[in-house]
């Protein structure tokens, strides 16, 4: 996966290849949300008895064995942010679960959860390439049903610091319709990706 936008903005999956451009990214940011390192929506998660050094290990264990799958947006040489995704069951773990559950008839193929863009680089569409990236990596890898739980910021200021799951603006603009309201100002989100030639990996 390769993607690019008008602002010279480029993606590719995280991978063993493009972890360290990961790494230091987050090392940068002292380990992202108090040391998350994106493990927080796996099944490991993070908590008061981690440690920054063993959610760093479990991210890169699951990089390098396929089990962590990641848009990485580049400027030039430079990693300057992410989007997480993965199948269902590669990230079990949602915010707002109670709403989340009541009604839910069928699990999406694919989750997206998170974002992360540099500190010096935010409002300069990295988040929207990120999310470009992760659908393009997702139909390569077979398609199906995305779903994610945006932030609905029509009206509202909020501190891009606090987007981690993004606006709901920016998916709609990506093809993605509401389908749920999960809380007073998020919703989940969905939308149909068709397939490339490569068939996803259920874990």
């Amino acid at each position: 996966m390769t993607g690019e936008i008008t602002t010279g903005l480029r993606a590719r999956p995280l991978d063993e290849t493009t972890w360290l451009d990961f790494a230091q990214l987050v090392e940068r940011h002292n380990g992202v949300w108090g040391g998350c390192w994106c493990m927080g929506f796996h099944a490991e998660g993070v908590g008061r008895t981690k440690t920054a050094a063993q959610n760093r290990s479990e991210k890169e264990r699951r990089v390098r064995e396929g089990r962590a799958h990641a848009a990485l947006v580049y400027d030039g040489p430079s990693c300057v942010g992410w989007c997480q995704f993965g199948p269902t069951d590669e990230l079990p773990r949602i915010k707002r679960r109670r709403a989340y559950l009541d009604g839910l008839t069928d699990l999406p193929d694919w989750r997206i959860t998170c974002f992360f863009v540099d500190t010096k680089c935010r409002r300069r569409g990295v988040a929207s390439t990120a999310l470009e990236g992760a659908l393009t990596e997702i139909a390569r890898l077979g398609g199906g049903t995305v779903e994610s739980y945006p932030e609905d910021t029509e009206g509202r200021s909020v501190s891009a610091s606090f987007l981690h799951n993004g606006a709901v603006s920016m998916f709609e603009s990506h093809g993605f319709e509401r389908t749920r309201r999960l809380g007073e100002h998020h919703w989940a989100v969905t939308k149909v990706v068709r397939g490339g030639h490569q068939r996803a990996v259920r874990r």
